[in-house]
């Protein structure tokens, strides 16, 4: 008996294929909370230079003339970010005087930030502004590449190490969960920047595990009529926990405190996920049979099938070779396939994607509103995409999200940034059709692999993971 029938026998899409999927797909909403966190972890507030440490402040002057006087404006007639006047210009105090050609200076004793919206940051914990350390262009590019490098790093390991090793699907997924949990919280916990991107490279680590083998669980223990909204449920997970982000941020507003908030819960998530079946799939094809029939009991129990279960009996199964990235590039006709179908969408895509969901600051609109607006945008742009799979077909459905995300990110490039209604508008239905497009291309691409490469190009979706780090330096 194939165990797609073996799973009709016990009860289908049961009770427990239910549960299960709930309890592994509740991680993958919190995961995407930490995949977008630095959109206000990492936020910069406004700020300009402090005032001359021995400067010696009239009493009549109010705040506003203080800056002026030691602080020159930009064509915004705010202070500007990054310099103060060698001298206070006190003839400034005068709101109509103007000074021309007065020397300047970075700002020698720190900065003064807005507090009003982010009490705290990265940013303004460690100065992470102007000049002011030796960092890449920007310091919040350096904090938004460590988690996403930690990807490539797990990806590489992944890909070396499973052909070679068989530790199943569980036990991965539950040293993620560990993973995740500690280094979350130890970003938290330190006050060196170094070691913050250290922990936050630690927790990029475990994206890759938690998302793969949560969805091959989920997958193995579905039969095949409910594959396809399971599959769907984790990219509305996904989506949820990008809306969930933005309402945990604005009740949580310091940095170290929203930090250990969405990293806490993976701790009971932990503990709760020893008590998860490992694949029974997995168990038959690699020998431990009478593990598999232990599970298929408890499945059993749990949708109301106990006599079936207590009929299982162990069968010999011949477990097939496992597939590795190199079976991806064996034929001429694979490699036509990972190259036109598989890399390319996949990598475009994702610097596309995290390119306009990780820098919401540059809207200019309330970054909480935003960050809801582009968690909502992909629910029923997913619902279009499966629509459009179904009716149009998979080729005409990738094509035509990928021409429309193109256009919406190309014509963005052209909008004032007066105009932010706008722009927000056009970045949000942008995400949206690369959001569905995700969708098609993991879809298509696994239709067209042969049944016995179909679990490599898991791996080789990791690599692509690469646009996340070059997304943060661009």
């Amino acid at each position: 008996m194939a165990f797609t029938e073996l799973l009709d026998t016990l009860g289908g899409v049961g009770r427990f294929q239910m549960l299960y999927t709930a309890l592994l797909l509740f991680p993958c909403s919190l995961l995407a909370c930490h995949n977008f966190l630095q959109n206000f972890t990492a936020a910069v507030p406004w700020h300009h230079c402090q005032g001359h440490a021995n400067g010696t402040w009239s009493t009549n002057l109010t705040e506003e003339n203080q800056w002026r006087v030691s602080i020159p404006m930009d064509q915004h007639q705010r202070p500007e970010p990054c310099l103060r006047f060698v001298q206070p210009q006190w003839v400034l105090s005068d709101p109509n005087a103007t000074v021309g050609g007065a020397a300047t200076e970075g700002c020698e004793d720190g900065w003064t930030y807005d507090q009003s919206v982010f009490p705290s940051t990265i940013v303004t914990e460690w100065d992470l502004v102007c000049n002011s350390s030796q960092k890449p262009p920007t310091s919040k590019s350096l904090a938004g590449v460590c988690p996403a490098s930690g990807h490539p790093g797990n990806s590489a390991i992944v890909c070396l190490l499973s052909p070679g090793l068989r530790w199943g699907r569980k036990a991965p997924l539950i040293w993620s969960y560990l993973q995740l949990a500690v280094s979350g919280a130890c970003s938290a916990c330190f006050s060196s920047f170094i070691v913050y991107c250290v922990f936050r490279f630690l927790t990029g680590m475990t994206f890759s595990g938690i998302i793969l083998n949560s969805l091959s669980l989920v997958v193995e223990w579905m039969p095949t009529q409910g594959r396809t909204v399971a599959g769907a449920l984790l990219g509305y997970a996904f989506t949820l926990g990008q809306i969930l982000l933005a309402g945990v941020a604005y009740l949580v507003r310091p940095w170290r405190w929203l930090q250990f908030a969405v990293s806490a819960p993976f701790l009971v998530i932990f503990l709760y996920s020893w008590w998860l079946p490992e694949s029974s799939r997995w168990l038959l094809l690699h020998g431990k049979s009478h593990l598999a029939i232990q599970n298929l009991r408890k499945v059993a129990r749990l949708n109301g099938k106990r006599e079936e279960g207590q009929r299982l009996t162990k069968e010999s199964s011949v477990g097939r070779p496992s597939s590795s990235v190199l079976d991806l590039f064996r034929t001429p006709a694979i490699r036509k396939v990972t190259w036109s179908s598989a890399v390319p969408p996949r990598f475009s895509n994702s610097l596309a994607y995290y390119g306009l969901a990780m820098d919401l600051q540059k809207f200019g609109l309330s970054i909480y509103l935003v960050q809801v607006m582009f968690g909502v945008i992909d629910i029923p742009a997913m619902l279009v995409s499966t629509t459009t799979m179904i009716y149009v077909g998979r080729r005409a459905t990738v094509a035509s999200f990928l021409i429309l995300a193109g256009f919406m990110v190309i014509a963005n490039m052209f909008v004032p940034e007066d105009m932010q209604t706008l722009r927000t508008a056009q970045a949000a239905m942008g995400k949206g059709c690369l959001a569905s497009s995700f969708i098609c291309v993991y879809l298509f691409a696994g239709e067209l692999y042969p049944t016995q490469v179909s679990h490599a190009q898991g791996k080789l979706k990791e690599f692509t993971r690469l646009s996340l780090g070059l997304q943060a330096l661009t």
